[in-house]
């Protein structure tokens, strides 16, 4: 034990928590399994049972990797690799121990416990228990598909989180789901089964359970009410990751940098896009845009949904083309637009229609996934008889991607999959030229025609971001940039009350940029509150995207004049926080860090917190209350610790309490806490015309608060891997608050730039706005210089411009 002295702690807290695992776990041993061998390398234990090996490996102290194979399975090549984890084990410090009775194969973070009789492995985290296996991976026999399972015990209190985007409220423990990618067309407040179904399960307890398999199965939480959490699957690697931490962000960070982080999506995607479902031609496309800037409302990008490719909805499915007679000239107008800051995006679908213009090539080129004789596999869905492109076929994947490639050559900016579940996908249908299964790859198949979108980007277009907007996809598919959206829900206040919750849950799960159709997709609900209302809401979640079937416009230049004035103000604030916001998203890159946040996120111990929805964070720095009744004329506020300040009025709220606030039409509550800097941009008709050399730095200022910090990132909008590059600017914002009984208060704010190399310096022209001031200040200075500044003493707000300069550091003081 010598050999690692800082260990013995953490083997010491280990042996006091026995007592603990085995009342969770001890009437939950398989007696069948009995341990004949262990043998333990620097990289891992192997432990061989009369069933089969298990290999426990660990990727970090906080990452750890069990494996079973059960005696005589031999693995296919598919089976053999992981579609979700891209890193490779780190050399991680470990104990290894061994008495009659258990074997412990200790880290700094995660420990292993293997009892020997009757077998059972335990996780513990700095000597607290996590969980235990409950029997083992078993067969089993079941109405459903599933064969094969794996069990664990839980605590009677931990709540549970994950399984992908659904919609049951935050604490999913007590149900049974499905993990089978599918829509959920007009859903509203509940919905088990969505388009996005992830094998990961976090519990309160901040550790993380990840089912390393692509095939199709269920997810049990706990819905015996006999303390179980259980994996079933047809088949497959029987591969799991346990991932622990001190925090949620270090829970979440370790799981991201498992499965891969997300790429910086390009800046405008953070503006405004027009949408719905859809645009004929190309006069109605170039009328829209014309009227969006008559009106000056923002927009970014345009999306062209199915009548892009087809005068109908059913029968042209498949073309990938523009229709000839309808967009007579698609290359202009996309340059156009560029001109006008609008990016254009294209639907597409991974269905080839026998009767659209493609079917024979597709035939010939033989990219369709076939039945058992190798023919075409066909069948009907709602849009026509189709065939499906095969994209575990590297030929099929070229094919699909020049397609692509030709569009991006003719100035497209953004790919848009839909269906990609894939919509219907048929059991008897075979992938890879027979050598795969539908149930196989199903939950795959959005992440890999990602991955085929973002390699073929790198490869192709390699300084471009690409942007890649998908309904369907995995565990790890953030690391293409993939961009969910919460599928077809219902245009009604049922529909709008789901959304934060598939929002949270799924940024915890590594798609943070998980967002809504704003106003809702399906019905032809006209309802000028809710719109309003939505679009309040979507300031604050990843992606404004207003989108919906045509009956009721989901544009706001098409809305009732009250609506559009409504959803105007709420894009305008979008733009003006464009710094914050793309500041989030390098967080995202770098830490894998959610943009939207659960309350429990930072008071993970507060179990009133644990199935919270109703509000949110937007990062640590703002508190979100989304109105979601109509008629709605107060909310009642649950602020988490520290004190916040009301955004539109400057009320001060004290943390740790519940407030009832009053309403306004124009604006949802939101609260900034105490101590934050927010960076704002001027206002803008498009992200291309961003102002990078004018800024409006807000602090809040609140005496609780002695010192603080923040920070903005910024790059050109548009080159890939810019940071990686040395193409950025980073800003360093602090606070440092002295009050005393002498005169000689004072708040001391510090910005500090760092200059990348292969960026030009940019100096700034920057407006000062200090919150919550005490009083008027005497004197305001920057560096040696005083400052005119204006003081409005209603909403005690400090104004001050500061002074132009090239210098790195710049230090104001506000003295009283």
């Amino acid at each position: 034990m010598k050999q690692f002295p800082r260990y013995s702690r953490s083997a010491s807290l280990i042996s006091a928590a026995l007592t603990l695992a085995f009342s969770v776990s001890a009437y939950a041993q398989n007696p069948q399994r009995q341990l004949l061998q262990v043998k333990h390398s620097p990289s891992h234990v192997s432990i061989t049972t009369n069933d089969g090996q298990y290999q426990i490996t660990p990727y970090s102290s906080e990452v750890f990797e069990t494996r079973f194979i059960p005696k005589g399975e031999v693995l296919t090549p598919f089976d053999q690799q992981s579609h979700a984890v891209v890193v490779k084990p780190q050399k991680v410090k470990m104990q290894f121990q061994e008495t009659a009775q258990q074997i412990d194969y200790v880290s700094s973070g995660i420990s292993v416990r293997i009892q020997k009789a009757p077998f059972q492995i335990s996780y513990f985290y700095q000597g607290k228990l996590l969980t235990s296996e409950k029997l083992g991976y078993e067969k089993i026999d079941t109405v459903e598909k599933n064969k094969e399972r794996i069990s664990f015990n839980l605590d009677a209190q931990e709540a549970l989180y994950g399984a992908g985007a659904r919609a049951l409220g935050m604490n999913r423990r007590g149900h049974r789901l499905p993990l089978y990618n599918k829509a959920h067309y007009g859903y509203e407040e509940q919905s088990s089964q969505m388009n996005y179904a992830i094998p990961l399960v976090y519990s309160s307890k901040m550790y993380g359970i990840h089912f390393d398999n692509a095939a199709i199965g269920t997810l049990d939480l706990d819905s015996t009410k006999d303390n179980s959490l259980s994996y079933e699957t047809i088949g497959g690697r029987k591969t799991y990751q346990v991932i622990a931490g001190k925090s949620w962000a270090n829970v979440i960070a370790n799981y991201t940098q498992l499965t891969g982080r997300q790429p910086l999506p390009p800046r405008w995607a953070f503006g405004n896009f027009a949408s719905r479902f859809g645009y004929h031609s190309e006069a109605e496309a170039r009328q829209v845009i014309a009227k969006y800037r008559a009106d000056q409302i923002p927009v970014d990008a345009i999306i062209f949904d199915l009548y892009w490719f087809g005068k109908e909805v059913k029968g042209t499915m498949g073309n990938l083309a523009f229709d000839q007679d309808n967009f007579k000239n698609p290359k202009g107008m996309i340059s156009d637009f560029n001109q006008q800051g609008v990016k254009t995006v294209l639907i597409t679908e991974p269905f080839i229609l026998t009767t659209s213009n493609r079917w024979q090539e597709a035939v010939q080129e033989k990219i369709l996934a076939t039945d058992q004789a190798g023919k075409p596999f066909t069948y009907d869905f709602y849009f026509g008889n189709t065939g499906l492109i095969d994209l575990f076929q590297p030929k099929a994947r070229d094919w699909f991607w020049n397609i692509y490639k030709d569009l991006a050559q003719q100035g497209v900016a953004g790919v848009w999959g839909d269906l990609g579940e894939p919509e219907v996908h048929p059991s008897e249908l075979r992938h890879a030229n027979g050598q795969l299964g539908a149930d196989q790859v199903h939950n795959i198949y959005g992440h890999e025609w990602a991955k085929l979108v973002a390699q073929g980007y790198q490869k192709d277009f390699p300084t471009q971001r690409p942007f890649i907007l998908m309904r369907a996809g995995y565990s790890g598919s953030q690391r293409f940039g993939l961009i969910p959206w919460s599928g077809d829900v219902n245009r009604t206040w049922g529909g709008l009350r789901s959304q934060p919750e598939i929002a949270l849950q799924m940024g915890m799960q590594g798609l943070a940029y998980m967002h809504s159709d704003l106003g809702g997709f399906a019905g032809a609900n006209l309802d000028d509150e809710l719109y309003a209302r939505w679009l309040q809401y979507g300031v604050f979640q990843p992606v404004f995207r207003p989108h919906a079937q045509e009956d009721v416009a989901s544009e706001p230049i098409f809305r009732a004049a009250k609506a559009k004035q409504l959803a105007k103000a709420a894009i305008e604030l979008r733009y003006r926080l464009l710094p914050y916001n793309y500041t989030l998203a390098f967080e995202n890159q770098q830490q894998g860090l959610p943009l939207m946040r659960p309350l429990f996120f930072v008071e993970p111990d507060n179990e009133k917190l644990r199935a919270h929805s109703a509000s949110y964070l937007w990062g640590k720095d703002f508190l979100v209350q989304p109105i979601m009744q109509a008629g709605q004329q107060q909310a009642d506020v649950l602020f988490p610790k520290g004190n916040w300040i009301d955004f539109y009025t400057g009320q001060v709220y004290v943390g740790g309490t519940s407030h009832t606030v009053k309403v306004s039409e124009e604006h949802i509550p939101v609260f900034v806490r105490a101590g934050a800097f927010v960076p704002m941009a001027k206002p803008m008709q498009s992200t291309q015309f961003y102002n990078e050399k004018e800024l409006d730095l807000h602090y809040y200022h609140d005496a609780s608060i002695r010192q603080s910090k923040g920070k903005m990132y910024e790059d050109d909008g548009l080159t890939a891997n810019a940071f990686l590059q040395g193409k950025y600017r980073l800003y360093q914002f602090s606070s440092d608050y002295q009050e005393d009984l002498s005169p000689n208060t004072h708040l001391q704010i510090r910005i500090e730039r760092q200059q990348a190399k292969q960026i030009s310096a940019s100096p700034k022209h920057i407006t000062l706005h200090l919150h919550n001031l005490p009083s008027a200040p005497k004197q305001v200075m920057q560096d040696a210089e005083a400052l005119v500044f204006d003081w409005n003493s209603t909403n005690r707000i400090l104004t001050t411009q500061l002074r132009e300069n090239s210098k790195s550091s710049n230090l104001i003081r506000v003295k009283w």
